[in-house]
């Protein structure tokens, strides 16, 4: 992507979620900029940390002793829970001097846990604050530290190269010298040039998942930049095959939530899915009923109905998982379903035997 649209993938980020943007491109191709101009577009406070002039004291403050009890100061960078919403931006990452340093920061950009604030030591970070990270790739052309795979896993990445048309918009608002203008206009590669692939350890992980799911329902992005932003997430592979798995609605297997809750209107697809496809429902299915089994009568008539259109070893195995949650397995024993359930039933007797 190019800093314009990067910026608008951060400033739905940074206004939406918790989630902490990663920036990665080669230098001067306008990373610290579109992250300054995404804040001021937010109308927040902006705070650069240049990581690579800091050290371990810089970041947790220094420490003192209050009674019997140590303590340590906070950092006059980090901004208060009264003050106006600030976004902290951590440039140049990976070009923190020593290891201890970047260990610190790394408790600061993973996004917080439910019900509890970012924090980077003893101190704590407001909701109204917000972090993001840039960095330069790590392709041999900087000297920068390779950021291991946990702290990336942590991370949403955006990857942002150059792009001639960007940057001609860019250098006509700030009114750059004409000639300049004019040279570019037919000297494109003249811009900065691209170094290596910036390829990071983007992998697929349930935490990523996770964060793909909080962006899913917070965040809307350009139809262009949604694979964009999965792929700095759970790696491409995984992306593609997701939005592919999006835009193939008629290949999606039937939902629990339809299963339980409009079974008239999919029973013929629920019974026409193929065993894999089959599969995904009886886990959504699990899933569902392991976390919420109470079951109005109609979900539990419909919950019935499935199983009964199941083929005979997927409905055992599925009966079998069922009967492990105490409140579904007392609905599955009414006398009511026994034509559906009893050999299933039976079949996990005679094995248990």
């Amino acid at each position: 992507m190019n800093v314009e649209q990067m910026k608008i993938v951060v400033k739905e980020i940074l206004s939406k979620t918790d989630l902490t943007p990663c920036v990665v491109g080669h230098r001067g191709v306008g990373k610290s900029a579109g992250i300054l101009q995404a804040c001021r577009e937010l109308d927040r406070r902006y705070v650069s940390l240049r990581l690579g002039q800091m050290e371990v004291g810089d970041l947790v403050g220094i420490p003192f002793r209050s009674g019997e009890v140590m303590q340590w100061s906070r950092p006059s960078w980090l901004p208060g829970d009264e003050d106006a919403p600030t976004v902290i931006h951590c440039d140049e990452l990976n070009r923190a001097q020593q290891e201890d340093t970047l260990q610190a920061i790394f408790q600061f950009v993973e996004p917080p846990a439910e019900g509890m604030l970012r924090a980077i030591h003893t101190h704590t970070l407001s909701r109204s604050h917000k972090v993001v990270v840039s960095i330069n790739p790590p392709d041999g052309s900087y000297q920068v530290a390779t950021l291991d795979r946990a702290l990336v896993d942590r991370m949403v990445m955006l990857f942002v190269e150059t792009d001639y048309q960007c940057w001609a918009r860019y250098a006509q608002k700030r009114e750059f010298a004409g000639e300049v203008r004019q040279f570019l206009a037919g000297n494109h590669g003249f811009l900065a040039k691209q170094g290596m692939p910036m390829e990071m350890q983007v992998e697929p992980s349930e935490r990523a998942w996770e964060m793909v799911s909080v962006l899913k329902k917070n965040c809307r992005f350009p139809a262009e930049l949604e694979m964009e932003v999965y792929s700095g997430i759970v790696g491409k592979e995984a992306a593609i095959a997701f939005m592919r798995w999006l835009s193939d609605r008629k290949g999606r297997p039937v939902t629990a939530d339809e299963i339980l809750n409009d079974w008239a209107a999919v029973a013929g697809r629920a019974e026409a899915q193929r065993d894999d496809v089959q599969a995904a429902t009886i886990n959504d299915l699990s899933a569902l009923l392991q976390v919420s089994p109470e079951l109005t009568g109609e979900q539990e008539d419909n919950l019935v109905a499935y199983i009964a259109v199941l083929p005979r070893d997927l409905r055992f195995g599925f009966v079998k998982s069922l009967l492990k949650i105490p409140e579904v397995a007392l609905v599955l024993v009414k006398d009511k379903h026994d034509a559906v359930i009893f050999d299933a039933m039976q079949a996990i007797s005679q094995q248990a035997g």
